[in-house]
């Protein structure tokens, strides 16, 4: 095991302490007394640092030609491939993602750097006739400024990448404070930018807390637009602080997505795509599982098809290539979700199925690892059907046809993604057309985006934004309409009339 290390601020291509020159520890959420690394406890004085680096770095990074630009998404991805498993186990590490999902967070962030680097060489505008004669026009896009990023714990490396690597190939430049309980990835992030050489003050990371690092990047003058991936309380106060001056908000927040099975559905591969929906890392998605619309015709087999597999899944050192689910990521997730643990059984009809407690055997309880969790016979108007747990806790709801069961799927504050299982076409023809989300998958989990496809949700779960794919272009892009008049007058347009000479 790597020895603890020291990370400042990565600001203007140099790494430097924080202002105050204190710092906090990270430790691992699979075992606490391993601590992961030092980081910089930041304050607003090194956001002003930051963005005052990303500011003068804009002003020349804007003008390199966006295949140029691109040059550096390849080689970071280049890189990012050889550092692949030393970045996947430092995740494992401080975040508690078993390694193969890991390695799928890494695999995330190289994608996305190929498919932006692959966008430098398009980042389509348009061009329409004009109206009037010997005039062209056309519409591009261009760069809007700093872009500030605020991402969240459990997809450490993927969301940092996800918002960046669109914004660095438009020409914006980056300041990133990433989470405080997983740091270490986009400080890997950094090294890599350092690696292959991208010019100073372009990408600026910042450690710290939301109050002292996150706040001050939010209502900084020269930054230009916010990228948020977190909860939806928090972005509801990102948006208004924004507001204020008018930045450009993208927000991406909570969800409480639903699989539809229907009684015609494959049983056996609909609890295959539960299991993983519901607790791949260990449930803690904003896509995960956790509310099983099921048909009664079939919710008994569903049902104990479910339980016998969460009760084989491996739990424990999410380092240990045997393990299907690791720790939640810290101990006030802990006591959030076993708070709906004890919520969902003191409901009047909800059945504990399986799971409910915390796992204290052995290793298990020098670290935060809570049993797979299934809740049966569940009203949709329980507050587990309802809340956003975001831990390894999913319910089943019973349901007697498609058009209740959409009902019951959209009747949720949130938006992000759904899913059906059915052999039926037609049924899963109107479940795409009616579950009202962002995403949707057929005969499948509610977890698995692709990074070129939008990302995000509607209702609570965003903001009318999507990231990845070439949504991330639009997110980070501003469009400008151009004319050029080339018939030697002033010609009016909508006023001066084109008159059609006969042949």
């Amino acid at each position: 095991m790597a020895s603890p290390e020291n990370h400042g601020n990565y600001i203007d291509g140099a790494w430097c302490p924080s202002s105050s020159s204190k710092s906090f520890e990270n430790r691992s959420p699979s075992d606490t007394s391993e601590l992961i690394g030092t980081f910089a406890d930041s304050e607003a004085a090194d956001v002003d640092r930051a963005v005052a680096a990303a500011k003068r770095a804009y002003a020349s990074w804007r003008l390199v030609p966006a295949p140029k630009r691109a040059e550096f998404l390849y080689a970071f991805a280049e890189r990012l491939i050889a550092r692949k498993e030393e970045c996947a186990r430092d995740m494992s590490r401080e975040m508690g993602k078993v390694l193969k999902e890991a390695r799928g967070d890494v695999q995330e962030a190289i994608d996305i750097a190929l498919l932006m680097a692959g966008e430098g060489r398009r980042l389509y505008g348009v061009t329409t006739p004009s109206e009037l004669p010997n005039k062209f026009q056309m519409a591009v896009r261009q760069p809007i400024g700093v872009a500030g990023f605020i991402t969240p714990w459990n997809f450490p490396m993927a969301i940092p990448c996800w918002k960046s690597m669109p914004a660095l190939i438009a020409g914006n430049t980056c300041v990133v404070k990433p989470a405080t309980d997983t740091p270490l990835s986009v400080i890997r992030v950094a090294e890599i930018w350092h690696e292959v050489g991208l010019p100073k003050g372009v990408f600026n990371v910042v450690t710290g807390s939301g109050r002292n690092v996150g706040n001050p990047i939010v209502e900084h003058d020269d930054v230009s637009i916010i990228s948020f991936t977190g909860s939806t309380e928090t972005g509801r106060g990102i948006n208004v602080a924004a507001a204020k001056s008018f930045k450009k908000v993208h927000l991406e927040m909570g969800g409480k997505n639903a699989i539809i099975v229907m009684d015609d559905a494959d049983v056996e591969l609909a609890a295959d795509g539960a299991i993983w929906g519901a607790f791949g890392t260990a449930g803690q998605r904003c896509t995960a599982s956790s509310r099983l619309i099921v048909h009664k015709k079939v919710v008994r087999k569903f049902t104990e098809s479910l339980v016998a597999r969460a009760k084989k899944l491996r739990i424990g050192d999410p380092l240990d290539e045997s393990m299907d689910v690791g720790p939640v990521n810290s101990q006030s997730q802990v006591e959030k979700i076993l708070d709906y643990i004890r919520i969902g059984k003191d409901e009047d009809r909800a059945k504990l199925e399986c799971g409910g407690v915390r796992l204290m055997d052995g290793n298990l309880g020098k670290g935060f690892f809570i049993a797979p969790t299934i809740f049966g016979d569940v009203d949709r108007n329980m507050r587990i059907a309802r809340e956003e747990i975001f831990g390894p806790v999913t319910d089943i709801i019973p349901i007697g046809s498609l058009e209740e069961a959409i009902d019951v799927a959209n009747d949720t504050p949130y938006g992000l993604s759904g899913a059906i299982f059915t052999s039926d076409v037609n049924k899963a023809m109107v479940a795409m057309r009616d579950v009202y989300t962002g995403i949707f998958y057929v005969n499948s989990a509610t977890i698995g985006a692709e990074v070129h496809l939008p990302f995000g949700g509607v209702k609570q779960t965003g903001n009318g934004h999507r990231e990845a794919g070439v949504a991330g272009i639009e997110l980070f892009t501003e469009w400008k309409s151009i004319y050029i008049d080339f018939s030697g007058t002033i010609q009016k347009a909508q006023i001066d009339e084109v008159k059609i000479e006969p042949a």
